[in-house]
């Protein structure tokens, strides 16, 4: 039987709009417009359990999914909804043992899920220039329980002249320009590696896929994903009022060789001196 504890995260769940994730404290209670909870009503029971606030209304102590983390996490920048995250994995092939390049931090909410599926034995190596998202990017990420599974770097790729990184599963980009990184990718990712970008505007995918073809990238795939939930209630099932529609574009592509010679001029090195920030890899 799984009991919550101290510092325990719990989800509290009143409905699918109003939902509250917390570390259990002690001495701490929860202030919402359907009443309040103790924490310490909470230190003992079972997850699935339910509580009684002062205004007799329920709410449900369950255990934070990484959906949940992802969807209650601090946001510096715009995230990565679940819906895309899912096909991300599912289409690049991500699992367990394998090591993720990142570029663009952002809020940590890609980094956290990805690193959820890689652990224990894979890695993810992520890459932004604005330490104060970073910085929220490290709360993130270590809320999320996956810390050691990630290594923070302050360091602009754009302007590298040697990369840190080499033979890569999969690299992930989440720029506002993500052709001008495509070359540096290309020499960190392993043969047959899978890239995939995040690409807010079609005019984006355009330049991304001339600069994939440029730079010997094959399997070229750009989709976008729109989720629809549906009320289901005895005798009057509809479609929701409420949903995500747009949130971003998703360009796939796997490194290739066409047999001539690589325009790209970046070369890359197994050493090079880079700023390591906040989360590291434990021993």
């Amino acid at each position: 039987m799984d009991k919550i504890k101290q510092n325990s995260s719990v989800l509290f769940y009143f409905n699918s709009s109003k939902k509250w994730l917390v570390k259990i404290a002690k001495k701490e209670s929860l202030h919402t417009h359907i009443g309040v909870l103790k924490h310490s009503d909470a230190i003992g029971k079972e997850y699935g359990s339910r509580l009684t606030t002062n205004k007799d209304k329920y709410v449900y102590l369950l255990k934070p999914t990484m959906y949940d983390y992802v969807m209650k996490i601090q946001h510096g920048t715009q995230i990565v909804y679940p819906k895309d995250l899912g096909y991300i994995v599912a289409r690049a092939g991500i699992g367990s043992g394998q090591k993720i390049l990142e570029i663009g931090t952002g809020s940590g909410s890609l980094t956290s899920f990805v690193a959820s599926i890689v652990k224990p034995r894979g890695h993810v190596y992520t890459f932004d220039v604005d330490e104060k998202f970073m910085k929220i990017a490290e709360k993130n990420i270590k809320k999320s329980g996956v810390s050691k599974y990630v290594t923070q770097h302050n360091l602009d790729l754009k302007a590298a002249k040697k990369m840190p990184l080499e033979d890569m599963d999969v690299a992930l980009i989440d720029l506002g320009d993500p052709w001008t990184v495509i070359p540096q990718v290309r020499h960190m990712l392993k043969g047959s590696g899978s890239i995939f970008a995040i690409c807010p505007t079609m005019n984006q995918l355009e330049k991304l896929t001339m600069a994939l073809v440029e730079n010997e990238f094959t399997d070229i795939e750009s989709t976008e994903h729109i989720l629809r939930t549906i009320d289901a209630r005895e005798g009057k099932t509809r479609h929701s009022f409420q949903g995500i529609g747009h949130t971003t574009y998703l360009c796939f592509a796997r490194k290739a060789f066409f047999g001539r010679k690589s325009k790209a001029t970046v070369k890359k090195s197994k050493t090079v001196k880079i700023t390591k920030k906040t989360t590291k890899k434990s021993s």
